[in-house]
């Protein structure tokens, strides 16, 4: 292999690491033994909470 070839290897391992990592969602972490759910309020004014959709990719976390 020459270092072009070890470059680009190196390349597309780093690539496809960070395009990995940045699977997955975003949200607020769970509260220790958090057995209810966290009601946010917004200026007083409860807000209601998201249907929790399974994501494509959640069996491979």
């Amino acid at each position: 292999m020459t270092r072009i070839d070890i470059g680009r290897l190196a390349l597309v391992l780093c690539l496809s690491a960070a395009v990995l990592t940045a699977c997955g969602r975003k949200g607020d972490l769970d509260l220790p033994g958090g057995a209810q759910p966290v009601v946010k309020t917004i200026d007083g004014k409860k807000v209601e909470q998201i249907e929790d959709k399974p994501f494509i990719l959640d069996p491979l976390l």
